[in-house]
């Protein structure tokens, strides 16, 4: 009887530990998908005072600005990983427009309000940069638990499903060319 209920305890241990991994698998998964969301707040946040400044040295670049304005509006409606990772990508692509603008106008590039927003932008870049890492890096984590023996099992029981990956779509993939 004591070798039974020894087993029986040393099962119970395993199942609760395999348990208890998952749940801070996902849990991480779901802090490291709200590090994300903070990072991209912060940049739709700065986005308006951005064109403002610039709007004040461009008159003429209204589709820029219309495109900036339309891929803000997707970030703050998009639901699911991926469409924030849509939106964001669209976003981070007028963006770089806005500042291929900006090179053009010399004393916008030299103004002090444009160019604290330029660097603040540039720091939420990065953070956003390392948000999906560390995101994807956590779905990978939680994927492979919920895939794999004994975690399988408890994935059925837990109605734990995959995550889906923050991607960059094919297009910012591409290798930039460099002509001088």
């Amino acid at each position: 009887m004591i070798p039974f209920l020894v087993i029986l305890a040393l099962v119970v241990i395993v199942a609760v530990t395999i348990y208890n991994r998952m749940v801070t698998l996902r849990n991480r998964v779901d802090n490291a998908w709200a590090q994300i969301d903070v990072q991209l707040k912060k940049r739709n946040d700065l986005v308006p005072n951005l064109v403002e400044t610039v709007k004040g040295y461009v008159k003429h670049e209204r589709e820029t600005f219309e495109s900036i304005t339309k891929a803000r509006a997707q970030m703050a409606s998009a639901g699911s990983v991926g469409e924030q990772a849509q939106a964001s990508n669209m976003l981070s692509g007028a963006l770089k427009s806005l500042f291929a603008v900006a090179e053009a106008y010399p004393e916008l590039k030299a103004n002090q309000n444009f160019l604290m927003l330029q660097e603040e932008l540039s720091g939420i870049e990065s953070k956003i940069a390392y948000a999906r890492q560390f995101y994807n890096d956590s779905v990978l984590a939680w994927n492979a638990a919920i895939q794999q023996f004994p975690g399988v099992i408890f994935a059925g029981m837990m109605g734990a499903a995959p995550k889906e990956y923050f991607h960059t779509p094919e297009a910012e993939k591409a290798v930039p060319t460099v002509k001088f």
